[in-house]
């Protein structure tokens, strides 16, 4: 006989008292850093007439984004540092997924957006205010949030319709899709092969966007006369560039494979940087190498 598990125990991290402390005071310190950082971002982008532009809209966008991003597993993970009890209930679980997933998703088009808005930038300067009008950024916006809702909503409810029924045990800090697969007892390869496939899609076809967007925006530069010309195209790019890398390789290396793998500490890691680490470095990264938020 099989009983169906209506909650999960999320491991988290085990390194003793004194590991802990030092493990909540990081991640207390990175939650508020990161919170009050995009919250700057927002604000000043909103305050400051100089910042009205397409790059700083869909930046305000990838702020608010960041902001919910982090606050969707930081907050139950800092207070299982110290609770007795480490459970969540199964609704809880789907929910904590959905969201985060969905965020997730929503970043990979809205980064693909970004490259998209670089490329008529630098690459049709004198066609680029007339092409990217507020009615498109706001078009390109919503498609953003609505397609990586949407995604998530497929992924989960083909994992929400599984049967658990033991151990009830996530080697995770938050409800994250491969550790909950590990957990069904019941045949995975439907919402296996679904949620692999949707990977692909929503990572893929935005870096394919990315690449071809700066592989023109790289031709255009080398052909451009004048060494200042470059550099202030080259300028434009490096921040949202450098987001790039950061989230794509690590979203690339969790999500792009099959999901039945065995849940190695070193996934946790991994989604240790790009959950928590990663939204609180695009902040800076943008701030630090862009002269015009900076001033």
């Amino acid at each position: 006989n099989q009983t169906t598990v209506n909650v999960f125990i999320l491991l988290g991290f085990s390194y003793g008292l004194q590991g802990q402390t030092v493990l909540f005071l990081v991640f207390l310190v990175t939650y508020m850093v990161t919170i009050t950082e995009n919250a700057i971002i927002i604000f000043v982008v909103k305050s400051n007439h100089h910042l009205h532009k397409p790059m700083y809209y869909f930046l305000g966008n990838l702020s608010f984004l960041e902001m919910w991003y982090i606050s969707i597993t930081l907050p139950r993970f800092l207070f299982g540092f110290w609770s007795q009890s480490k459970s969540i209930s199964f609704s809880s679980c789907m929910t904590q997924l959905y969201f985060f997933i969905s965020l997730m998703c929503t970043e990979c088009v809205l980064l693909a957006v970004m490259a998209y808005d670089r490329f008529l930038a630098v690459c049709h300067p004198l066609r680029y205010a007339a092409i990217m009008t507020h009615k498109l950024c706001f078009q390109l916006s919503f498609l953003s949030w609505a397609g990586g809702f949407s995604i998530s909503l497929v992924k989960v409810s083909f994992i929400s319709r599984l049967t658990f029924c033991g151990p009830q045990v996530i080697n995770h800090f938050f409800c994250d899709i491969s550790p909950v697969l590990n957990l069904s007892c019941t045949d995975i390869s439907l919402a296996e092969t679904v949620d692999f496939a949707l990977a692909l899609v929503i990572l893929l076809v935005p870096l394919l966007i990315i690449v071809f967007s700066y592989g023109c925006i790289v031709s255009t530069v080398l052909c451009m006369p004048s060494a200042q010309g470059r550099r202030k195209a080259i300028s434009t790019c490096t921040s949202h560039f450098s987001v790039v890398i950061i989230f794509f390789s690590a979203t690339l290396f969790m999500y792009a494979r099959p999901r039945r793998i065995h849940p190695f500490n070193l996934n946790k890691i991994v989604s240790i940087f790009y959950a928590v680490f990663t939204p609180a470095l695009n902040p800076l990264i943008y701030c630090l190498r862009n002269k015009e938020v900076k001033q």
